[in-house]
């Protein structure tokens, strides 16, 4: 596994300026989709020099109506993603803890300057996990906090009785143990539109269209037209389509959101879960302070279910409801957001790990391999995951760039072709 990452002003910078201004030999590249995925992926190319166009059907948007997926995630930072759970391979394992660390590092240091930190809507806040079994009865569990409480995060401490006592949890449904960090809390709205700020003021260009079909099948259409020397693919869960990656499905999941002024109840200022590995029928705790006046609760995973049409009454919203004010009874008390009481969205899972690889298949009338580098089927870990895909991105079109032969295997589990390119030299 690689052991490069991408680091806060050597690599990236969030000023408006690239850290490396394009050249006129400097390479275009498409990247296709709006959401985190796409966005911090252009970020990183435009600070490497590349000139960037950014494609997507929807951006982020503000009112009352369906949000983008991005803006619907509940955001909190997690090690690794519930999307990398217990019994994903241990290559893609891996690497998605190495992708998650990459982006806790520089989310923390977007959320460690006052300014930055307000403007991005990227705060760190007190992130505690419940279980209602002793961890250390548990092998995966255990291990699992000791990487965590060796993996570079900030405010490691372990405790279920201060944790309860301090958080207001009733014990009765809080669990038997507990251990908190300091993670990366993301406001989506205020985080998306500064990310689509910051990299327009980079030079990127916005294209609002949308593109049907395979990607490979209209890859040299696509670059003659915006004139591009390779295609990004960020697409979420579209990748059904844009790679023809049969194995793409959504996890439908939906959010309360409360108003959290400290004037109906205790202000919540820590995030509140319980962990998705040991959480029942895909329904859990969790309980997000999205920014100063509104809470998240949550959540649910349904596998397969493309529709959107979840209401506050819903079964299985009510169900959430109920499970997050017996574990946090003061939510009893909680007013709705009156300008958008409940978010609801499709999360891009796909059924062989997430995908950051170049482009595997060849046209039959093609004279060089693909340059289509992939990045997509995050789940609902695309705020965790972002900065990390990115550079293993940036390293894929490297290589692609020189148009050597991609192998057969993803890029989670072999090294870089332009490492034994250059190993060779």
């Amino acid at each position: 596994m690689s052991k490069q990452t991408l680091t806060m002003w050597r690599d990236i910078t969030p000023l408006p300026q690239p850290l490396n201004k394009p050249t006129a030999n400097s390479k275009h590249i498409l990247v296709v989709g709006g959401g985190v995925i796409g966005l911090t992926t252009a970020w990183t190319l435009l600070d490497r020099g590349h000139r960037v166009t950014v494609l997507a059907k929807e951006w982020a948007s503000y009112g009352k109506k369906q949000r983008i997926a991005s803006q619907i995630a509940g955001a909190l930072w997690e090690y690794p993603p519930a999307v990398c759970g217990q019994h994903t391979d241990k290559i893609s394992l891996q690497h998605s803890k190495k992708w998650c660390m990459v982006a806790y590092h520089i989310w923390n240091s977007v959320a460690s300057d006052e300014e930055l930190s307000k403007a991005a809507g990227v705060r760190m806040m007190p992130s505690a996990f419940y279980f209602p079994n002793p961890v250390d009865s548990d092998d995966f569990q255990r291990e699992k906090m000791n990487e965590i409480a060796a993996s570079g995060v900030v405010g490691f401490r372990r405790g279920a009785k201060d944790l309860i006592e301090k958080r207001n949890i009733d014990p009765e449904h809080g669990g038997v143990d507990a251990y908190e960090i300091m993670a990366p809390v993301i406001d989506t709205d205020r985080a998306m539109g500064w990310l689509m700020e910051l990299v327009k003021a980079k030079g990127a260009e916005m294209v609002t269209e949308t593109i049907h079909g395979d990607l490979l099948k209209q890859e040299s259409q696509l670059r003659e037209r915006f004139q591009v020397d390779a295609i990004i693919n960020c697409t979420g869960i579209a990748g059904a389509e844009t790679a023809a990656d049969k194995s793409c499905y959504p996890i439908r999941g939906g959010l309360i959101r409360v108003i959290n002024d400290g004037k109906d109840f205790p202000k919540v200022e820590a995030a509140l879960t319980i962990s998705a590995d040991v959480a029942t029928h895909s329904e859990i705790v969790f309980i997000v302070p999205r920014n100063d006046n509104i809470l998240l609760m949550g959540g649910f995973t349904e596998p397969h279910n493309w529709s959107l049409d979840l209401t506050l009454d819903s079964p299985v919203m009510q169900r959430m409801k109920s499970r997050c004010e017996a574990f946090l009874p003061q939510l009893k008390n909680a007013r709705l957001d009156p300008n958008y009481p409940m978010a609801q969205g499709l999360r891009p899972f796909r059924g062989s790990n997430i995908r950051v690889e170049r482009e595997l298949r060849t046209l039959s009338n093609a004279t060089k391999p693909s340059r289509i580098i992939h990045s997509y089927g995050h789940g609902g870990a695309g705020w965790s995951l972002s900065f990390g895909c990115a550079g293993d991105v940036v390293r894929l079109l490297d290589e692609a760039l020189l148009d050597l032969q991609p192998q057969g295997t993803t890029s989670a589990s072999r090294p870089s072709v332009v490492q034994e390119f250059q190993a060779n030299l």
